[in-house]
């Protein structure tokens, strides 16, 4: 075989053969290890605010009705204006028991 066939054959044919480079598999593991952390990062910020807006919206959210109904309640039974009984009768009305976290911060 003279020296022009041979380099025109070497320049057709990559110089790992005819199979996948030897840094494929590892390449490819790569990459999914990278898809993993970035996943895994946005997973752990995402718990970390809480599971709030996302950070585009802006203001805070107005709170819902039953809250402010249960801080009515709660002012009017703090001045006196209503007994225990009635208290806990409105408080049952709102679905509320007092004294136990109701998950608001």
């Amino acid at each position: 075989m003279d020296t022009a066939a041979l380099i025109t054959d070497l320049a057709g044919r990559p110089p790992w053969g005819d199979g996948p480079p030897p840094f494929a598999p590892l390449g490819a593991l790569m990459f999914c290890l990278l898809l993993i952390a970035a996943a895994a990062a946005a997973f752990v910020l995402i718990r970390r605010r809480g599971g709030g807006p996302p950070p585009w919206v802006s203001g805070p959210r107005p709170a819902p009705p039953e809250y402010e109904a249960r801080r009515t309640l709660a002012d009017r039974f703090a001045r006196g204006d209503i007994t225990v009984e009635e208290f806990m009768e409105r408080a049952s009305a709102l679905n509320w028991n007092p004294g136990h976290d109701d998950g608001r911060k």
